[in-house]
């Protein structure tokens, strides 16, 4: 799926990054269906505790929902399993896979998602041909112990600083969206918000008119 910046700055609205731990006997693709049917905007599949051969199964059917959806579907980290399944893109840590070697195994088509927390991070990443950042976390969060936060000066910094699109990321939920008016931010991106909810398009549909309302402030 090739995006202009400008399409890609809308779909980072609401941004899901899927966590099966959620799903009480349900399958991940019917759960990621229901948020894409209610609102989501952008969809990374992040499921670290699968094998390889499990989670290249499960990133294939994730894909086809997405497809179906016309959403933009990345994979974090693993770059060459996205190279393999045809996702649209990956989506690395500053301690993963080197961007330019990532931007030479998918071309130049597909999209690239960096995570920053600092400006010089950010900048590197703009340089190295980065289609756009995730700056967090910006709120603790349980679904990453190690996430660093990062202030919203930090953050509005970064939106300051770059031109390419940036989605917040971290402990994002209905009641502190808001808190990031003003930021510069395209999106927020999130996890339990969506996959912990007992009503996935309810919470799904909830985020999205916080995000919106955010927006435009």
């Amino acid at each position: 799926m090739k995006l202009s910046k400008e399409e890609l700055r809308k779909a980072m609205r609401l941004y899901a990054v899927t966590d099966s731990m959620w799903l009480n006997g349900r399958t991940l693709e019917d759960v990621v269906e229901e948020t894409l049917q209610a609102g989501t905007t952008f969809l990374q599949i992040r499921e670290k505790n699968l094998n390889p051969e499990a989670f290249e199964a499960l990133a294939r059917r994730v894909r086809k929902k997405a497809e179906k959806y016309h959403i933009p579907f990345v994979v974090n980290d693993e770059v060459e399993l996205a190279a393999h399944i045809d996702a649209d893109g990956v989506h690395i840590g500053q301690s993963d896979m080197e961007l330019a070697r990532a931007r030479r195994i998918l071309g130049p088509d597909k999209i690239i998602g960096v995570s920053a927390q600092t400006v010089e991070q950010a900048l590197r990443a703009e340089r190295g041909g980065a289609d756009y950042l995730g700056v967090g976390a910006v709120f603790s969060t349980s679904t990453k112990a190690d996430a660093s936060e990062v202030s919203l000066e930090q953050l509005k910094a970064i939106c300051e600083t770059v031109s390419i699109p940036v989605v917040a990321i971290g402990g994002i939920g209905r009641n502190n969206i808001q808190k990031l008016k003003g930021t510069g931010i395209d999106g927020v991106a999130v996890v339990s918000a969506i996959f912990a909810s007992g009503d996935i398009p309810g919470a799904t549909s909830a985020l999205r008119a916080e995000t919106e309302k955010m927006l435009e402030g």
